[in-house]
């Protein structure tokens, strides 16, 4: 196999089994609802399966502290493969869980732990590959190579929207809620063997090869805070947008058209599959385009449509029918693509090697464990108990507007062979 083709498929591969298996739980957030948790309250039961997602986002920054340092000082090649076995175990192991009918207050706890491991995982395996891709790319196209990443983790969510699509399609809501959810972790067994292979027959990095003839000292995330500060508040800032917008309209939407839009399960799926179909194909596109025109104002204007536009489409989706609340999710899904697609880039190049897998996993990761994760749960708790049904678009706008000023003021152009405003190694 071809240079080319080992280094797409170690960031697709293993993106495409981290994600899909990341958040097949968020598509089937009711069923774990009634499974694994004490019937009482529908809501309460909605919200604490929400909470159990929640979790793998806040053991996000422990992984990404883990994988990271062992990135910076081992290599980008062993995180990688770590990652990978750390994901598809306890997936393996959530899809023969016994129900709280059969455990009790075990199968939750059970649940939760299984989740914080996909957590830790997670918060290593997208930044520690986007390094890893970075590392491997001439300058003139890091942001192509870069979103390959990207590509996969959006094409893994997709697949698993698509999986739960026809599950929900196919079997009737008794044999979803009996078996159907398990047989959406079977793709699991074979996307781990193959990623699994395929990293193991990659090589390190030329750029951390080079790094270890000369090592520095110090913890890596402490250098970050001393010697880039204003680094450190765009990337948490950027970061905290792609956490919302991301499982917002990709991960909760989903579950807000079938319970305050109904919107049948499977359309409302549907819905959701399309608009990843149209991010993930724009994703490429708009990197090679950020490779010739540069990173800042891509983001200017992903922001400012997302500040502009959020609460007006979220309004019309109240508003309408199916037809209505597909094109409008078909929108998101196009200006999330000149926002996601530049992300992981930016991020990797306003750092220097020596610190770049550890400030970019666990400053990445931190962010998206508090605003990400809680995103679907803050949805829920304000669309159901306040009858705020517009949330999501007015949470979504606030924060764009804050971090479009954000980055107005404080990002530089990392594209490096476009500035001299920032040292980062070719």
């Amino acid at each position: 196999m071809s240079k080319s083709k080992i280094l797409f498929f170690t960031g697709f591969v293993g993106n495409v089994l981290e994600w899909y298996d990341f958040v097949i739980y968020g598509y089937f957030a009711n069923i774990f609802a009634e499974l694994f948790f004490p019937k009482g309250d529908p809501t309460v039961s909605l919200i604490l399966s929400f909470s159990a997602f929640a979790v793998g986002f806040f053991a996000r920054p422990l992984g990404s502290l883990i994988l990271g340092y062992i990135g910076d000082k081992k290599g980008r090649k062993p995180a990688l493969l770590f990652s990978i076995i750390l994901m598809a175990v306890p997936s393996f192991l959530i899809m023969f869980l016994p129900t709280y009918a059969t455990l009790g207050i075990v199968a939750p706890l059970l649940l939760s732990i299984f989740r914080i491991f996909q957590g830790i995982s997670a918060g290593g395996e997208y930044t520690t590959s986007i390094t890893f891709l970075l590392e491997h790319s001439p300058p003139e196209k890091r942001a192509f190579w870069t979103s390959i990443n990207l590509f996969g983790a959006i094409f893994g969510i997709m697949l698993g929207s698509l999986s739960a699509t026809l599950i929900h399609s196919l079997l009737s809501p008794l044999n979803v809620k009996e078996y159907g959810w398990r047989l959406a972790y079977l793709p699991t067994i074979f996307l781990a063997l193959v990623g699994y292979y395929i990293r193991k027959h990659t090589y390190e990095t030329p750029a951390f090869v080079r790094e270890t003839l000369s090592p520095q000292r110090g913890f890596p995330l402490l250098i970050a805070l001393k010697e880039h500060p204003f680094y450190v508040v765009v990337t948490l800032t950027l970061s905290m947008i792609q956490g919302v917008a991301f499982f917002t309209l990709f991960v909760y939407l989903p579950t807000y058209f079938f319970r305050y839009l109904k919107v049948s399960s499977d359309l409302a799926l549907l819905s959701n599959t399309l608009a990843m179909l149209i991010l993930d194909v724009t994703i490429l596109l708009v990197a090679l385009l950020s490779d010739k025109y540069g990173r800042k104002p891509f983001f200017l204007f992903s922001l400012l449509m997302y500040a502009l536009f959020s609460f007006p489409l979220n309004y019309v989706m109240v508003k309408t029918n199916f037809w209505g609340i597909l094109i409008c999710h078909l929108l998101f899904g196009l200006i999330s693509a000149f926002f996601m697609s530049i992300l992981p880039v930016t991020l990797a190049e306003l750092f220097p090697v020596r610190i770049r897998a550890t400030s970019l996993s666990v400053l990445y990761n931190l962010s998206l464990a508090l605003f990400g994760g809680t995103a679907p749960m803050l949805a829920t708790y304000f669309v159901e108990k306040r009858n705020l049904l517009l949330f999501p678009g007015i949470y979504l706008a606030l924060l764009s507007a804050l971090a479009f000023l954000v980055a107005l003021f404080f990002l530089p152009e990392t594209h490096p062979l476009k500035t001299r405003k920032i040292k980062t190694e070719l």
